[in-house]
């Protein structure tokens, strides 16, 4: 087994990070218009993966540290509640004018939806991993920070 330096550790998820801050930049320095449809839906693909990674390090750092977990569940909600109301702003914007004119979310027709609602997939399928874990308090209710003993 290879010895991994730990600026080396992560590349992909440094890569991520560079991506978000550089389209950021793009945004300030630029006179933005407002936020379009794909723009929040590969923002959505974003804060899914993120919600998946922190489900996971919780996961693994709750048994031998538990007030560490603690945070970590707490992150971990908080980004559900940030994908969930990208999810409710993409459903805001209007559609592209070359776009389907259904984009109503609509369970009962995916995943053969018109490809717009890949966001619901994802949506969808992500909600059913946090309900497993959260209740619907935890994740409708502002929470509290958690204690550090």
């Amino acid at each position: 087994m290879t010895s991994v330096s730990s600026a080396d550790a992560h590349p992909y998820l440094r890569a991520a990070t560079a991506g978000v801050r550089h389209h950021g930049r793009l945004l300030s320095e630029a006179a933005p218009g407002p936020a379009d449809r794909v723009q929040l839906d590969v923002l959505h693909a974003h804060l899914t993966a993120l919600h998946q990674l922190l489900n996971h390090l919780a996961d693994a750092t709750r048994p031998p540290h538990p007030a560490a977990g603690r945070h970590l569940a707490t992150a971990h909600a908080r980004l559900w509640q940030a994908t969930a109301a990208v999810h409710d702003a993409f459903h805001l914007l209007p559609p592209a004018p070359n776009s389907s004119a259904d984009s109503e979310c609509r369970p009962e027709h995916l995943p053969e939806g018109p490809p717009v609602l890949t966001i619901c997939q994802r949506h969808l399928s992500a909600g059913h991993a946090v309900r497993r874990k959260t209740t619907p308090t935890d994740l409708n209710t502002p929470l509290p920070r958690p204690t550090t003993s």
